[in-house]
């Protein structure tokens, strides 16, 4: 049976209805995880959560020790990821409140540790990562949605940016042209960590803003944008109830 690892962000800062057993602090080769690891069962399956910004959401997108946190969850076994994201719409379709499972992404970060295979003895490990994210997770998260009745799109590109700051307009237009759909910061380096450490990986992308310069606003409004995220998370909540009985089949 598979154990599941949930990377809340943004868009996730708990589970609800999370049957908590216990938390643990991990400290890794890599260091500490970003926030303690929640282990606890929710519809019958196991579930350990982790907070890539931390509880009380300290850590930028850039300071966030991705390496730690993807480590430790391989260390305790898990074999498959749910990582939610709150991000903005690009393209027509990503409205906000428009969840967007992602089949590709391109990396725009800099400085972010990309590989756990480096400054050591063992030789370049060069993995393929075609396809970054999981298909049988997309296709249960996409099945889940569509029960729920949830405005969705099932697949796009995800530009991955560095942070924190918000991206101006004509950033926005270059992530377009070069066929990104929605924007983010924290999807690299924590896909290709994963595909590293042959966990099986997937998105949960909820929309909470257009990016800049797209929609009817011309300037990004934080009440907005924090109303939208409170959306976010309970859809994420629901989402996940409803896709865990279906992934702990796989």
């Amino acid at each position: 049976m598979p154990k599941v690892g949930v990377i809340g962000g943004s868009a996730l800062e708990a589970i609800e209805n999370l049957e908590v057993s216990h938390r643990e602090m991990a400290n890794t080769l890599y260091g500490p995880t970003s926030s303690p690891l929640l282990f606890g069962k929710m519809n019958g399956g196991e579930i350990v959560f982790i907070h890539r910004h931390g509880f009380g959401h300290t850590i930028a997108p850039h300071e966030i020790n991705y390496r730690a946190n993807i480590w430790a969850l391989k260390q305790l076994d898990v074999t498959h990821i749910v990582a939610a994201a709150a991000v903005g719409g690009i393209t027509e379709h990503m409205s906000p409140m428009t969840l967007v499972i992602p089949d590709q992404i391109i990396d725009y970060t800099h400085t972010r540790s990309q590989t756990f295979y480096e400054n050591s003895q063992e030789p370049v490990v060069h993995v393929d990562f075609t396809w970054p994210y999981d298909d049988q997770l997309r296709t249960v998260l996409n099945r889940s949605a569509v029960n729920l009745n949830m405005p969705v799109v099932s697949r796009g590109t995800y530009g991955a940016v560095q942070g924190p700051r918000l991206e101006t307009a004509a950033e926005i237009r270059r992530l377009e042209a070069d066929g990104c759909d929605i924007v983010g910061m924290t999807g690299m380096p924590e896909a290709v960590l994963a595909r590293e450490l042959d966990i099986k990986y997937v998105c949960c992308a909820m929309v909470v803003n257009w990016a800049a310069g797209k929609g009817s606003q011309q300037e990004l409004l934080p009440d907005s944008i924090s109303s939208n995220m409170k959306a976010a998370k309970a859809s994420v909540h629901r989402l996940l109830a409803e896709a865990l009985p279906m992934i702990m089949e796989l």
